[in-house]
């Protein structure tokens, strides 16, 4: 029995060498994601609220000959409009009243939803629209988006397309999006939880739990036998 004690040990510590960054790892990320309550993180606190549709009479929207997925009216400070999700996967957006195909969201158009969209008022540092392939790793809708950043460094993505609010990123949420990151062990794309790194460490950390466990009951069988 001592023999095998000392040689669950040894596996135990090694296990220990192997395990222990990535348990440090999962204790920080996951300290640091509760933190602040999920609410805040989202900045649902910088978020105004939707405008109640209009009551009107909408005017369908042509569709292009393309197979329109869905029809949603929606309405935002400018006014109700139809968001056309088309079947191949582009979006487009429509006059409410008329049914008028609408073009892409402007700069100053973006400028205008982003204040509005923003329970409070703030200063406007940069306004730049990024392509759905190039898209910052913050704003993983993939969509085409205005990026308009407050004074604050808060983030707010209006898709360019439709003018609807993708996200709204504070630094406290790229602080979380960085440690789940690290919690999942996917930096790249920040969701992929489910890939060979994770897993063998999970693994190898439920066995190393294992083995503690069992040295527990070893090293009292051990002592038992010492004193009688």
């Amino acid at each position: 029995m001592a023999i095998k004690h000392h040689k669950l040990m040894r596996w135990h510590i090694w296990l220990g060498w192997l395990i222990g960054v990535p348990i440090i790892i999962w204790t920080a990320s996951g300290l640091l994601m509760v933190a602040q309550p999920i609410e805040t993180v989202r900045g649902n606190h910088l978020r105004s609220e939707t405008p109640a549709l209009d009551p009107i009479e909408p005017v369908a929207p042509l569709l292009e000959g393309r197979q329109a997925k869905s029809l949603t009216l929606q309405q935002n400070s400018i006014g109700p409009y139809w968001v056309i999700a088309y079947a191949d996967g582009g979006k487009r957006r429509a006059d409410g009243l008329t049914g008028a195909l609408l073009p892409p969201v402007s700069g100053a158009e973006a400028d205008r939803l982003a204040r509005a969209a923003r329970s409070d008022p703030a200063e406007i540092r940069s306004v730049r629209l990024f392509p759905a392939d190039r898209a910052p790793i913050d704003q993983r809708s993939g969509r085409p988006s205005w990026q308009v950043i407050f004074d604050d460094d808060a983030r707010f993505y209006i898709d360019a397309d439709t003018g609807e609010l993708l996200a709204v990123r504070t630094k406290f949420w790229r602080a979380f999006d960085f440690m789940w990151g690290l919690h999942i062990m996917d930096l790249q794309t920040r969701e992929d939880s489910s890939h060979p790194i994770l897993i063998a460490s999970a693994a190898l950390a439920l066995l190393g739990s294992i083995l503690g466990f069992v040295l527990l009951f070893t090293r009292r069988q051990r002592k038992r036998r010492a004193t009688s």
